[in-house]
């Protein structure tokens, strides 16, 4: 049987079906080609990583505790999953969103800034980093998307990918921390999954909401930047509210 490699999924099924992606990256166009379009959503399964909510900062979304009381360790749990420079929107499942962001402001690029960085050290999960880069400019949009993982069961070196995408209609890369629950947790594997993404910003959001598996979703945030005028809108869910 042929197997179609440009087709398209739609992205509620790919989590209807999935009890724990993790982290994940949704980053491609509307299908009108107006917006640029990204999407960023956690899960959890322990009481630490469970613990948290989106805050949106001027431009940038901080990740912090719902209750500071519990926090066991705020390493892995606590940064900036989207910070804007110029054109750029940078975002990631961890603080290398920082290592980008600095590495822009100095002249460097998305690649070599992620070539420092490394898997998450949360053996023997070895948790991927995922990240993703949205440039618009003259009122043009590219993205990159990337992963970082472990080579191994043992941690012992870390493969990089990183993978470039023009705007075309419609259409989204989907990248996600693991391929689903497991013990150890099942990192991804293979190129970002292609998925449609609607015009409207509120059916968007819903429906990655209510498909993400209820007991592990924690927060999500949605956001639909003009391509012409840079201009964007917002759209944020965390389970946990203060």
């Amino acid at each position: 049987m042929a197997i179609n490699v440009y087709e398209v999924s739609d992205l509620g099924k790919l989590l209807a079906g999935n009890t724990y992606p993790g982290r994940g990256i949704v980053i491609g166009t509307s299908e009108n080609g107006q917006y640029a379009v990204t999407a960023y959503f956690i899960m959890g399964r322990s009481e630490n990583s469970r613990n948290r909510i989106f805050t949106e900062e001027g431009e940038n979304v901080t990740i912090y505790p719902y209750d500071e009381s519990k926090v066991a360790d705020p390493s892995l749990i606590i940064y900036s999953p989207i910070r804007v420079l110029g054109g750029s929107t940078i975002v990631t499942n961890g603080d290398q969103t920082d290592t980008v962001y600095d590495a822009l402001k100095q002249g460097g690029t998305f690649e070599s800034a992620l070539d420092t960085r490394t898997f998450e050290p949360d053996g023997p999960n070895w948790t991927p980093r995922i990240s993703g880069i949205m440039n618009v400019e003259g009122g043009k949009f590219t993205y990159k998307m990337n992963i970082l993982k472990s080579v191994d069961e043992q941690g012992s070196d870390c493969a990089r990918y990183t993978y470039s995408y023009p705007a075309v209609p419609g259409l989204g890369q989907f990248i996600h921390t693991y391929i689903c629950d497991g013990s150890p947790i099942p990192t991804f594997s293979g190129e970002p999954e292609r998925v449609s993404i609607p015009d409207d910003i509120d059916a968007f959001t819903r429906h990655i909401w209510t498909n993400l598996n209820e007991a592990n979703k924690i927060s999500l945030y949605v956001r639909y930047i003009d391509i012409k005028t840079g201009k964007y809108v917002s759209r944020m869910i965390n389970k946990y509210n203060r």
